[in-house]
């Protein structure tokens, strides 16, 4: 897959992103990384080698020391980055030399505190500087969220909402009016990387929330294989992949090998959206 670097159009890039792969057919590969593990500069020749091999949006998380929503991999995942000295700031300036050579949509994936103690203001301006497109706060619900979207708003920053098998009816409607780029569905109760999604559950929500929105609908939590990508993607815009590439990354992080592995993991989740293509 080839880079473009062009100067940003007026829509932004997530947005972008799933026009293309509406009119292609095709479903959406989100994957997540932790920042830092095992070191930045490994961080960001993952999200190029990922991009290559297909990956159409990337999630980075910010580590933080008590990710409540995760599960044990990505915990880990946080603590090491953590004792490497990753902050917010050192994320930014990655994402920033990230964009000389790459336009893959990128979205900030994390805690409220880190961004609290950076600056609601100051984060949204250097967040935007450095060319995120969006932002997705696990801990931080519509009626919290005012005083960071009071800033992310106005940069221009698409504040990604989930919505969870236990969200009713009406507080879909809720979430789904003041979301932007896409909405992000939890397959499972409970925490990352724990359990299995049943695709008879996701289906009967997925159709829920699309009689409430049109945003593109990702599903993510519990999804490591091709085969288990391409079924619940046949019943949503894209799939988010995160613990399974952790754990990769957490095995073969000191290796020369760990590119080739984790491309080619990636690469084969790909092909498996592939052949799940879009209804008429």
């Amino acid at each position: 897959m080839g880079r473009s670097c062009g100067d940003a159009l007026m829509t932004g890039r997530i947005e972008r992103k799933f026009r293309d792969l509406k009119q292609k057919k095709e479903k959406a590969l989100v994957v997540y990384l932790t920042a830092g593990d095992p070191d930045m500069q490994t961080t960001r020749r993952l999200i190029l080698a990922l991009e290559d091999t297909g990956v159409d949006i990337i999630e980075i998380g910010m580590p933080f020391s008590d990710p409540t929503a995760d599960g044990p991999v990505i915990q880990a995942a946080s603590q090491r980055s953590l004792h490497k000295g990753t902050t917010l700031s050192s994320i930014l300036d990655m994402i920033r030399s990230l964009r000389t050579v790459s336009d893959i949509p990128v979205i900030l994936f994390g805690y409220y505190n880190p961004i609290y103690s950076f600056g609601n203001e100051r984060f949204a301006a250097r967040a935007k500087l450095a060319g995120v497109d969006g932002v997705l706060v696990v801990d931080l619900p519509p009626e919290e969220s005012y005083e960071l979207r009071l800033h992310t708003d106005q940069a221009g920053l698409d504040f990604i909402s989930l919505i969870a098998p236990t969200t009713s009816d009406n507080r879909i409607a809720k979430i789904a009016n003041d979301a932007k780029g896409f909405l992000y569905y939890i397959s499972i109760t409970g925490v990352t990387g724990t359990a299995q999604p049943v695709i008879q559950n996701i289906a009967v929500d997925v159709e829920r929330i699309r009689k409430i929105s049109a945003l593109p609908l990702v599903i993510g939590f519990g999804i490591s294989t091709p085969v288990q990508a391409a079924e619940i993607a046949s019943c949503a815009d894209g799939v988010v992949v995160g613990s399974a590439l952790v754990r990769i990354i957490e095995e073969n992080g000191a290796q020369d090998a760990l590119m080739r592995i984790a491309s080619s993991f990636t690469e084969d989740i790909k092909k498996a959206l592939s052949s799940t293509r879009r209804g008429t």
